[in-house]
C-alpha cells in the first residue's frame, strides 16, 4: 500500500477522558474508519479491577495482542484511520504503572516488555497523536456515568498514577506530532460550537 494515501491518527488519554467519543466523531466527520480498544471483549478486565496483582499481566497481554492486530489492520487501510488508544500507551503508561505499583512482577514485566519492543519493530507510528486530558474530578464523573461497571471501582490512586505517566509520556513523544486538547468543558457530540472548534482545530491534520 502507498502510505501517502493513508492518514493515521491516534487518540490517547486516561480512561473516561472521552477518547472513544472523539474517535467516533472524527471518523464520521472526516469520512474515516474507526478502530476501538477491545475493552469489552477482554475476559480479564473485570477481574483485574478486583485483584490487580493477580490479573494485571493477563489483562495487559490480552490488550497488547489485540492492539498489535489492530495496528496490522490499520496498515492495510487507505484513507483516514482513527485509533482509540495505541499499543504504545499499553506499555508506556499501563504496564509501567502496574510494575512500579508492584502489581506486576519483574519477570512478568520483562517478558511483556520484550514482546512489546519486538512488536514495535514492525509497526508504523501514527502521523499525529491527539492527547485528551481533563481534571480528576471530570474523569471520575465520566467513569461513574458510563456503562462499564468494572471501571467504577478503580482506585483514585491508580487513576492519578496513570494521569501523571500520560503527562510525562506525551512530553517525550518524538515519533509523531502531538495535539493536546483539554476536555473538561468540551462537548463535541451535542454542542455545535464545540464541534466547530474541534473541527477547526484538527482539520489541518485530518
Amino acid at each position: 500500500m502507498n502510505e501517502k494515501k493513508q492518514k493515521y491518527i491516534a487518540v490517547a488519554g486516561n480512561m473516561g477522558v472521552g477518547k472513544s467519543t472523539l474517535v467516533q466523531f472524527l471518523a464520521a466527520q472526516f469520512n474515516g474508519e474507526a478502530f476501538y480498544e477491545p475493552v469489552d471483549s477482554n475476559p480479564f478486565f473485570a477481574k483485574f479491577f478486583k485483584d490487580m496483582r493477580k490479573w494485571s499481566f493477563h489483562s495487559q497481554i490480552y490488550f497488547l495482542t489485540h492492539k498489535f492486530r489492530i495496528h496490522q489492520e490499520v496498515a492495510k487501510r487507505e484513507g483516514l484511520v482513527v485509533v482509540d488508544r495505541t499499543i504504545y500507551e499499553d506499555a508506556e503508561i499501563f504496564a509501567k504503572s502496574l510494575f512500579s505499583a508492584r502489581k506486576m512482577s519483574k519477570d512478568e514485566f520483562n517478558l511483556y516488555w520484550d514482546l512489546y519492543t519486538a512488536m514495535c519493530e514492525s509497526l508504523r507510528p501514527p502521523d499525529a497523536l491527539i492527547y485528551l486530558t481533563c481534571s480528576m474530578a471530570t474523569l471520575k464523573n465520566r467513569i461513574s456515568q458510563r456503562g462499564r461497571k468494572a471501571e467504577r471501582t478503580v482506585p483514585d490512586a491508580h487513576l492519578l498514577r496513570l494521569h501523571k505517566r500520560y503527562e510525562n509520556w506525551v512530553k517525550s513523544i518524538n515519533f509523531c506530532e502531538v495535539i493536546i486538547i483539554n476536555t473538561d468543558n468540551l462537548d463535541y457530540t451535542s454542542d455545535a460550537v464545540h464541534r466547530a472548534h474541534v473541527i477547526d482545530h484538527l482539520s489541518k491534520y485530518l
